[in-house]
């Protein structure tokens, strides 16, 4: 079992938002650098047991702009990755403890590259696990015309359908085609979700993150020229899911290889949000990758 330590939580003013972050302290000294811990839509909650494998570092932890404890001046507006990526460097800075190395999920995976493209000093170790970046697929076109239709549905009948067509999304094999892009979303009570809508229009997945994210179009030369070393991962049990496959098509522009890591796109949870993949080998995994320099 992870050791938990108590992390002392902090807030920073940025341009459009007010951010939360969470520094837990290394247990005792150590030489290694900070270890940052992102994801987007997923804030800090989700890496609770992640973090308890490394109390050897210092690790730091945040909500996403528009995401649980942070807030956005704004929440009608959409959130792009270079504004994320500019909050992470803010954070960064402030506490002064450049340069980290830095695990990023999902759509924090994509955030971290606009990081690393924009501020390489900031980033040693770039671990970028399952970036959905609809962008750079093959079958790139019906693949974000699904993502713009997840959004489209939240606008026109809410949480619930938009939802049910996510999950679909996140969880189909293999490429994208035209049918599946234009299929109507299914009945949200197939995945015990409500029908009803609430008339919320902000959520910061359907909304503000959902397109900014996987229609992201990486700098490419920027990152093959930043002093950073980046490494790309994908879960072992999610091969020909978007966000898996995001990860090797992002991996093949920079000409590296992509480390399998355990479990699926949340390997790294234990019990957050009430799911759970296979945290111990999964924090193992991180740990031996971020060692490999």
């Amino acid at each position: 079992m992870p050791t938990m330590i108590q992390p002392t939580t902090h807030t920073l003013e940025v341009p459009g938002a007010v951010l939360t972050y969470d520094v837990r302290e290394a247990d005792g000294t150590t030489t290694e650098p900070v270890l940052v811990v992102i994801g987007s839509p997923m804030g800090a909650g989700g890496f609770a047991t992640l973090a308890g494998h490394f109390t050897d570092r210092t690790v730091v932890t945040y909500d996403p702009r528009g995401v649980e404890r942070s807030t956005k001046a704004d929440p009608t507006t959409r959130s792009t990755p270079a504004q994320h990526a500019d909050d992470v460097h803010r954070i960064i800075t402030a506490l002064g403890v450049a340069p980290v190395d830095l695990f990023a999920s999902s759509g924090g995976a994509v955030n971290a590259l606009a990081l690393v493209a924009a501020h390489p000093e900031d980033v040693r170790t770039l671990v970028a696990h399952e970036p959905p970046l609809a962008s750079l697929l093959p079958d790139a076109e019906y693949a974000m015309a699904f993502t713009q239709a997840i959004a489209d549905t939240y606008q026109r009948s809410g949480f619930g359908p938009a939802m049910a067509q996510f999950i679909l999304a996140v969880s189909h094999q293999g490429p994208i085609t035209a049918e599946f892009a234009a299929a109507p979303p299914p009945d949200p009570a197939m995945f015990g979700l409500p029908a009803e809508d609430d008339g919320n229009r902000t959520d910061p997945l359907l909304f503000q993150n959902i397109t900014t994210c996987t229609h992201y179009q990486p700098d490419f030369d920027a990152l093959r020229a930043a002093s950073t070393r980046i490494v790309l991962g994908a879960g072992v049990e999610s091969e020909g899911q978007m966000a898996h496959r995001g990860a090797v098509a992002t991996a093949e522009s920079l000409g590296t290889d992509v480390i399998p890591f355990p479990s699926d796109h949340g390997g790294f949870l234990g019990g957050e949000y009430g799911q759970a993949g296979d945290p111990d080998a999964f924090a193992a995994k991180l740990r031996e990758v971020l060692v490999d320099v």
